[in-house]
């Protein structure tokens, strides 16, 4: 239960329903046990009467014994009923309160993915993210759910039954509860057993899950390579091995039940012995005897239920342990706060040192630079020179290792996280649209936009006229990240949502690399008026012709090679001038 504490915030958020659920049931097994009375008193009634009736022909009692019979029988039938109502309340209190608690906890972690960074997505596989906001969290509300209710359900009858069985003969109870101690000692045994193989059944889920959804993501690569036998070998495989693991399971399971029915079976047969022979000696009523049947076989199924609920106890454990782990994962980046600061543009780094915390490559070193608000900005830079980086710093997807990044004089670190990521637009290399029509995706970055608005960002993007072609136009569903649409049409609804956003700081990396060179050109054109008033840094491999840039930043082996103007690199004839010469000799030869 220790592995569980965590849920009981859960269930203190919804503590009247449960208290009310825990009623529900006290009054369900109150009337479950006081109805077996009226089938003792029945018996009584005809056994003790039986021979004045038949052999005197005793019209009056036997009118009496009708009558008697009658009533008790309707109080039995009403007890019935009132005890199913009870228990319909009862479902419908626990239950509820066990749905509520599953659909706060799966948007509790979802919201917790959200605030992790990207080196915690690098390390841990998408299956297995899925798979515990789904099969683990169902499985703990197997917990707060079924098995909490039958547990109080057992623990109610259990106790209402003992308590009915004392009251009418304390010896015949004795022997009832001899195979108790051995129930105990079984459960205590398989839950050991069963816990451990719980989690490593659903570490086998996660791990199938994540190949399925690999499989599936790269499903191009696995046609193009005629890897799909191999695939769904290996798949098989896995399968075999989670199957194993739920088999090994269920033996557990399939032992346990009948070990269940095995000890209550005893009970009854001792019930029978021990209380027919009581009965012979005058000590019990032959009514008492059956009210005592009664309460033995009405503990039947919750105590026998008691190895199920058992086992999704320990499910649920093991579960909510992988669900804590990823909960109890804290953000590698973190904010203070600052007041609400609505971005003007200004952008310095001083002596900016990062090395990758999941990987521990180096990718930038004494970096420094700074951008005055309005400014045009490029950065070139080889392959693997740290350009990508600096964009993932400045809306701190990572903190930096050492220096220090400012954004309008403010330290970044003290930017309250949302703030900063609204008042910058961003581009990203790796270009990711959602499964949804391509107006919802360029609307992405604000919601309420209409459709003449996304239209018109999608001009900028030179985009709009391609989209007018599709069959569905602007509500053409894109596929999972866009699989329908070419790079280059990627790369430009990407733009359109980034230009649609209008966030007085836009940072396009490397956003260009998939389209031709007119469409380059066009779009290029457009950005210069749309540009106008905001802080604009372009990474990238080409060097750009058609905008003026203030200031161009060379970045080679991690740290800041040249600064300055196009025409103050030119004169330098150092790495951007050989850059710039090779794109131009290769511009003239293609």
């Amino acid at each position: 239960m220790r592995a569980l504490k965590s849920v009981n915030k859960y269930l203190w958020r919804y503590r009247w329903l449960l208290l009310t659920g825990i009623l529900f049931v006290g009054l369900a097994n109150v009337f479950q046990v006081y109805a077996p009375r009226y089938i003792g008193e029945m018996i009584d009634l005809v056994t003790v009467n039986f021979d004045a009736v038949v052999k005197q022909n005793d019209t009056k009692l036997a009118d009496d014994v009708y009558r008697g019979v009658l009533i008790s029988g309707l109080l039995f039938l009403g007890f019935t009923i009132l005890r199913g109502i009870f228990m319909f309340f009862m479902r419908q209190t626990i239950i509820v309160m066990s749905r509520n608690i599953e659909y706060d906890q799966k948007n509790d972690l979802f919201r917790h993915y959200e605030q992790l960074t990207p080196a915690f997505f690098k390390k841990n596989n998408t299956g297995d993210l899925m798979s515990r906001v789904a099969e683990d969290v169902g499985r703990v509300r197997q917990y707060v759910g079924p098995a909490l209710m039958y547990f109080m359900n057992l623990v109610f009858n259990f106790l209402f039954g003992i308590w009915m069985m004392l009251s009418i003969n304390p010896t015949l109870t004795m022997y009832v509860l001899l195979p108790l101690p051995v129930l105990s000692l079984s459960i205590y045994y398989v839950n050991s057993i069963i816990n451990k193989r719980s989690e490593a059944i659903q570490a086998q889920l996660s791990h199938l899950t994540s190949v399925a959804q690999e499989s599936f993501s790269g499903i191009r690569v696995i046609q193009a390579y005629a890897r799909e036998k191999t695939t769904a070998l290996y798949f098989e495989k896995e399968c075999d091995e989670y199957k194993q693991l739920s088999l090994g399971l269920a033996r557990v399971d399939a032992l346990f039940q009948p070990l269940m029915v095995l000890l209550i079976g005893l009970s009854v047969l001792l019930t029978i012995f021990v209380g027919g022979w009581q009965v012979m000696e005058g000590k019990l009523s032959t009514g008492d005897l059956a009210e005592f049947l009664f309460y033995v076989n009405m503990m039947t199924w919750p105590v026998t239920s008691l190895g199920w609920v058992v086992s999704i106890i320990q499910r649920a454990a093991a579960s909510q342990k992988r669900i804590d782990e990823f909960l109890n994962t804290q953000p590698d980046v973190t904010a203070t706060g600052f007041p609400h600061h609505t971005l003007k543009g200004a952008i310095v780094f001083e002596d900016v040192h990062f090395t990758y915390p999941d990987t521990g490559v180096k990718a930038l070193q004494g970096v420094s630079f700074s951008i005055l608000p309005g400014e045009k900005i490029a950065i070139v830079g080889k392959t693997g020179s740290g350009k990508t980086t600096i964009a993932d710093l400045m809306y701190r997807l990572y903190d930096v290792s050492s220096g220090q990044i400012r954004m309008d004089g403010i330290p970044i670190d003290a930017f309250n996280l949302f703030d900063l990521r609204k008042g910058i637009s961003a581009v990203p290399q790796d270009v990711f649209l959602f499964s949804d029509s391509i107006k919802n995706n360029i609307a992405f970055g604000n919601g309420k936009t209409d459709m003449a608005t996304v239209q018109q960002y999608a001009a900028y993007a030179s985009i709009h006229d391609e989209i007018t072609h599709f069959r569905e136009g602007y509500d053409t569903l894109v596929g999972e990240r866009g699989v329908t649409l070419s790079g280059g049409q990627k790369q430009r609804i990407s733009i359109a949502r980034a230009f649609l956003k209008d966030a007085p700081v836009i940072i396009l990396d490397d956003c260009l690399s998939a389209v031709d060179t007119n469409t380059e050109k066009r779009i290029m054109s457009n950005m210069r008026d749309y540009l106008d008033n905001k802080t604009a840094i372009f990474i990238t491999h080409r060097i750009f012709s058609l905008i003026s840039f203030d200031k161009i930043i060379v970045l080679d082996n991690h740290t800041v090679a040249e600064f300055g103007t196009h025409d103050e690199l030119m004169d330098k004839r150092g790495l951007y001038y050989q850059m710039f010469e090779s794109q131009r000799v290769e511009s003239a030869t293609s």
